[in-house]
Order: structure tokens, then sequence, then C-alpha cells
């Protein structure tokens, strides 16, 4: 079995009502694909996370207990706590926007804000949870600025 060689972030995990729903969600609008499945007497469980990512994996592991379903859904990521995702280009931040709007989902309309947040808008995913799309937030610039050629984006 891989391991790491030294401790590392590897992931958040997150409740949903409708593991299907929040999983086709996840890869519908943002990176990330399904990794891993499970199910027991508990509930079901995924694990979502970037094909491109084999070196230094970052996860979303999806519960859904089978005893908290009936309450719906209980976003963990609201009103302003969210995952957020940079991307190349300033139109990707208004395309994912027409999309979330389209499928009701869109949270913040895509604004340009001050030095360091850049072009962003949020997407709700199916339980509530914020998701933002950034542009020019400068995360990938600030470490290799900071850490050097070491870190690989």
């Amino acid at each position: 079995m891989e391991r790491p060689s030294i401790a590392r972030f590897t992931h958040v995990a997150l409740p949903c009502t409708d593991i299907d729903a929040t999983i086709a969600w996840y890869e519908r609008f943002t990176p990330l694909r399904l990794l891993d499945r499970r199910e027991d007497a508990e509930g079901y469980g995924a694990w979502l996370g970037q094909p491109d990512m084999v070196d230094k994996p970052f996860i979303i592991v999806l519960v859904s207990f089978h005893k908290d379903r009936a309450r719906g859904p209980q976003p963990v990521l609201a009103p302003f706590a969210h995952l957020g995702i940079e991307v190349p280009r300033r139109d990707d931040v208004d395309e994912v926007a027409a999309r979330g709007r389209a499928e009701g989902c869109l949270a913040w309309e895509p604004q340009q804000w001050p030095y360091p947040v850049g072009y962003v808008c949020a997407l709700t995913d199916p339980d509530g949870n914020m998701v933002e799309f950034s542009f020019d937030q400068g995360v990938y610039a600030k470490v290799h600025e900071v850490w050097g050629d070491g870190a690989t984006g």
C-alpha cells in the first residue's frame, strides 16, 4: 500500500442526503470524479478526487448516514464557509455561473473583488453547501512565490 512520506492534508468530509445526486452534481460542476464508493449498515460513502492529483491527492468524502437522511439537507458549508476551486480563465467563472443559474444552484453572481479574492461566483450543492469558483485569486501564484518550484500545480 502506498503511504505518504510526510503528514498531508488529504480530505474534507461532507454529509449528504442523496449520495447519487451529490456525486452527479460534483462531477457536473467541478473537476472531481468518483474514486471509490462504499455501503455498510450505517449508510453510504463516496470519495471524489481529481485524477490529475495522484502525487498530492485531496478528496471530498461524501457520507450519507441512514439515520440522518430523514432530516433532509443540513448544509455544513454555509452561508460563507465554502470549498474553493481556482479556475484558469475568467470566462470559466462566467460559464459555471451560467450553468448554475440554469440549474437553480447559483448562490453568488460572478463579481470582481479586491485582491486577493479575484473574480468569483459560488454554487450550492444539493445539500446547500457552498462551492466557490475563482479566477485570479492567486493561490497557485502565492504557493510558487513562497515555496518555489517544489510546489506543483
